[in-house]
């Protein structure tokens, strides 16, 4: 089997490796500001992924100027690089941050209401489970 298609694409690699953490870390962890840790980082994978299908080598930004118009004849766009998931990405990042303190806040308030911000300690306390008062709620 030839696997020199597949060494040629490290940075996707690199980034479903990076998804895979994120992923782990929401899924797995018990803390609630590790999972919120392991949203962040699921994001920010998902946001390099759609960045590096945007990008081509040898290409150009999409930026024309009077003399690059009318010089060619035409317009090439295979020569310049898709600026769509780049514009999409910034959109992302805002909607990335609005999640991460949304998330703060929730979890603060978790945090100032249960004294914990472990997940199960937290659910054993709203089931009314015995296991559940151990911790004491915050003023």
């Amino acid at each position: 089997m030839d696997f020199a298609p597949l060494l040629g694409k490290a940075n996707f690699w690199a980034y479903f490796f990076i998804m895979l953490t994120g992923l782990y870390g929401m899924a797995v962890k018990r803390n609630l500001v590790k999972k919120i840790i392991g949203l962040g980082i699921f994001q920010t994978a998902i946001m390099l992924f759609y960045v590096s299908i945007g990008s081509k080598e040898g290409a150009t930004i999409p930026i024309l100027t009077a003399a690059d118009a009318a010089g060619r004849g035409g317009i090439d766009a295979a020569a310049y690089i898709n600026p769509l998931p780049h514009v999409l990405m910034l959109t992302a990042i805002v909607v990335s941050v609005a999640t991460l303190g949304v998330a703060l806040a929730l979890t603060l308030r978790l945090w100032r209401r249960y004294g914990t911000l472990e997940e199960d300690e937290i659910l054993a306390r709203l089931r009314g489970d015995p296991g559940g008062e151990a911790c004491t709620p915050r003023s």
